[in-house]
Order: structure tokens, then C-alpha cells, then sequence
């Protein structure tokens, strides 16, 4: 498995001495997206956040280190992607809303790399699940098995978010066998 995501901690920091209005896991969900629809965009962070002005992040900073770690886990065999979430000492309502966040975040970069219309039936039936989990409206009423719901939602968007990769790819392959 390649390295390790930037902390959330770490993410948060530099959006705020960026002045950015977004999230770290809504960050992340609009990375994964766009690197699932363009892996070699130049400027990422411009681009997720809608503003041409908004520079490229600087070598091994935080949000490099992010998009780095990103697409090289995008590429793994292991199917090894982690998700920008905070710490799991964090709340459990804390850790919910940012896995909603990120939801919205990957469906905004769904969006706005145009892939919607490459996926397959299954792709785009679990883009409809993590649309449904973005709209969500979570209430935490018991503790204990709203962790385990949070840890089976983590790992259901993980592996949507792979199989939309996967569908990319496909797609990117068969158009490079045509030309």
C-alpha cells in the first residue's frame, strides 16, 4: 500500500491559509472525482474549487501531498483508497458529516470532470447511492451502532468511488484501442 493521506488536520490548515470556502472531506470527495474522470489534470485545486485564480498547490505541501497519495491509490491493485475523514477519536456525528461532505464533494467533481455519462449500470447505480448519502440529514441517537453504520457507509463509498474509477478507466482504455 503507497502512503498515507495528509492528515485532516493538516488539509484544514492549509485551506485556511488559502482562504478556500470548502471542507477537507468535500476536498478530497471532489479530487477523487476528477482524478477518476482526468487523472492528469494540471491544476486540481483550481479546478475543484470553480476559480482559475486559485494557484497550484505548492510541492509537498498538504494538498499535494493529498493529490499525490490520491491518484496513486486510485492506481493500486489492493483497491487500497482511504477517504479524508477526521481522526476516529473524532465524534461519531463529526466523522458522519464529514463523510457527507465528502459525498457532496465527489458528486461536484463527478460534475465537473463530465463522467457521469461513461459509467455503467453499476457505476451509476452506486453514484445514485452516494447521492442519496449527500442528501442525508443523519441524526445520532445511539452511539455504538451508529459507528458501525459509519464504518459499513466509509467502506460502501470507498468502493463506489473504485468502481467509478474503474469504469473511467475502462472507457480511457478502449479509446486509446481505437486510436
Amino acid at each position: 500500500m503507497s502512503a498515507s493521506l495528509p492528515s485532516y488536520a493538516a488539509v484544514a490548515e492549509q485551506i485556511v491559509a488559502l482562504s478556500l470556502s470548502v471542507d477537507p472531506s468535500e476536498l478530497h470527495g471532489s479530487l477523487c472525482a476528477l482524478r477518476c474522470g482526468h487523472p492528469a489534470r494540471a491544476n486540481w485545486l483550481a479546478e475543484a474549487m470553480g476559480d482559475d485564480a486559485v494557484p497550484l498547490p505548492a510541492a509537498d505541501s498538504a494538498l499535494d501531498r493529498l493529490d499525490v497519495v490520491t491518484v496513486a491509490q486510485l492506481g493500486e491493485a489492493d483497491f487500497g483508497l482511504q477517504l479524508l475523514l477526521p481522526d476516529e477519536e473524532a465524534p461519531v456525528s463529526e466523522r458522519g458529516e464529514a463523510l457527507v461532505a465528502w459525498c457532496r464533494g465527489f458528486l461536484g467533481g463527478v460534475g465537473l470532470a463530465g463522467i457521469e455519462p461513461k459509467l455503467g449500470d453499476e457505476a451509476r447505480e452506486a453514484l445514485g447511492d452516494v447521492a442519496r448519502i449527500a442528501e442525508s440529514d443523519v441524526s445520532y441517537d445511539d452511539p455504538e451502532a451508529d459507528e458501525e453504520a459509519l464504518v459499513e457507509l466509509e467502506e460502501f463509498v470507498r468502493v463506489a468511488a473504485l468502481l467509478i474509477h474503474g469504469d473511467c478507466l475502462a472507457v480511457q482504455h478502449d479509446r486509446r484501442r481505437l486510436h
